[in-house]
């Protein structure tokens, strides 16, 4: 079992702690070197601290299982996959939760601390982001948020390239209608 260590408790830098199992120095050094990128990654596809925190430990924990079984030369992939199948695992819960619940409440109310966090052009895209289909969104983010080449984007996703070049086309059209109209209007 993986446990974060507050910054606090770990000298200012959060430090992964197996619980049971061996942890190898490599993954230790993945950890390290891409927890941050992959928690932004999560934040702009939840618009939540806490739970794209979350989804970065699930996807850690479950490479770190695989360990032994994941080539190092795509560990980095395969986290990233993992992060986004988690996002989309989530919304797929949170809608059929919903849907037996009979609720209807605001589908997703971003997070105190991302507001703090950005600039308020920043919020603005943040905002149009969340107007845009998923897949749409989840290409975007990836091109221009975790800087990754069409053909990474198309290996976290499961899709063609030709699929990433056209949600990236609607979906930066779609942003542009939608941030213009507000500046407009």
């Amino acid at each position: 079992m993986l446990v974060a260590v507050s910054a606090g408790e770990a000298g200012g830098v959060d430090q992964p702690v197996a619980i049971g199992a061996e942890w190898d120095g490599a993954l230790i050094d993945l950890y390290r070197a891409q927890r941050p990128p992959l928690l932004r990654l999560a934040v702009l596809l939840t618009d939540d601290a806490g739970t794209a925190e979350d989804v970065v430990q699930d996807a850690f924990l479950a490479l770190q299982r695989r360990w032994h079984a994941v080539d190092p030369a795509a560990a980095v992939g395969y986290l990233r996959t993992s992060v986004v199948n988690g996002v989309r695992t989530l919304y797929r819960r949170r809608r059929v939760a919903r849907r037996h619940l009979h609720t209807a409440g605001p589908e997703d109310v971003p997070s105190a601390d991302l507001a703090v966090l950005l600039t308020e052009e920043h919020r603005e895209v943040v905002e149009a982001l969340r107007t845009l289909p998923r897949r749409q969104r989840e290409v975007l983010v990836l091109r221009y948020w975790s800087e990754l080449s069409e053909a990474e984007i198309a290996a976290a996703l499961g899709i063609a390239r030709g699929t990433v070049k056209s949600s990236a086309s609607r979906g930066l059209a779609s942003l542009q209608k939608h941030l213009g109209d507000r500046r407009a209007g």
